[in-house]
């Protein structure tokens, strides 16, 4: 199996000018309005780089939710700890990973997961594993403008894991069956 490769620093800094740059023309809060995410919810943000939508979406889960960001890169999680804090949140935490995610089974109501998959080598070992931590009948929240509408439905369904709920503008919402 070929691993994920954690970018270099430096790439990664330049993905985070990038980020802030994206965030003013399209907030975070778009994406996560069209999540379906609810008060109280536990919300895993895969890929979560910088956490742009981990600190948006933690308005919509109130003090009893929780966000999970989880990334393989440390400063990512590095800057979603800062960001947190520094706002005063205290439902935020953090996660490196490549793929296993060490959550229970069936511990999640919404996974998020924006513009990673297309970096990722292991696509079917992390879909298998998102199937794994999400709660019966919740929600996969998908977008990755590097595929095209039938790549991202074909490769989410084809295995049974998932079914099409909702098309949002250009993000997908998938129930686990």
């Amino acid at each position: 199996m070929k691993k994920n490769k954690k970018q270099s620093n430096i790439d990664f800094r330049f993905m985070l000018f990038f980020f802030k740059i994206r965030d003013k023309f399209h907030p975070p809060i778009e994406k996560i309005s069209r999540a379906n995410i609810k008060q109280g919810d536990i919300v895993l943000d895969y890929g979560s780089g910088s956490g742009s939508y981990s600190i948006a979406a933690v308005k919509n889960i109130g003090p009893n939710g929780k966000i999970i960001a989880a990334d393989i890169h440390p400063l990512a999680l590095k800057k979603v700890r800062k960001k947190a804090e520094k706002m005063g949140y205290t439902n935020i935490e953090t996660i490196q990973t490549d793929c296993k995610t060490g959550l229970d089974d069936e511990s999640i109501d919404v996974l998020i997961c924006f513009d990673v998959l297309h970096d990722i080598s292991n696509k079917n070992d992390i879909l298998n594993e998102f199937h794994r931590v999400l709660k019966p009948n919740s929600t996969l929240s998908f977008d990755d403008h590097h595929m095209n509408e039938d790549e991202i439905i074909d490769f989410i369904t084809s295995k049974g894991l998932f079914k099409l709920s909702e098309k949002k503008d250009k993000q997908y919402n998938f129930i686990k069956i």
